[in-house]
């Protein structure tokens, strides 16, 4: 799973840099083309509910989505990793 920000739906109020226990939200610094300073994923890989929501099958947080008053926040699917033969040479 992997989180996301609809920039279209956040209205930048920050809420979720507030309630997120591992601070993977942080302020945003520049706005977006409606003029909106969206918050960005700082290392979002530390989201319990983004590593282990498909293990468990149910949600494990979630308080971002449940406190962003836009429904902004949101969990998608991500491509089944492929793996590839890596050289290393010495």
């Amino acid at each position: 799973m992997k989180l996301m920000i609809d920039e279209t739906r956040c209205k930048g109020c920050n809420l979720c840099t507030l309630v997120c226990p591992y601070k993977i939200f942080q302020e945003g610094t520049a706005p977006n083309r409606r003029g909106v300073v969206v918050p960005v994923l700082d290392r979002p890989e530390r989201c319990t509910n983004c590593r282990l929501q498909k293990l468990y099958g149910r949600v494990l947080c979630g308080v971002c989505q449940m406190i962003c008053p836009d429904q902004a926040i949101r969990w998608v699917d991500e491509k089944p990793y492929n793996p590839e033969k890596v050289v290393i040479e010495y």
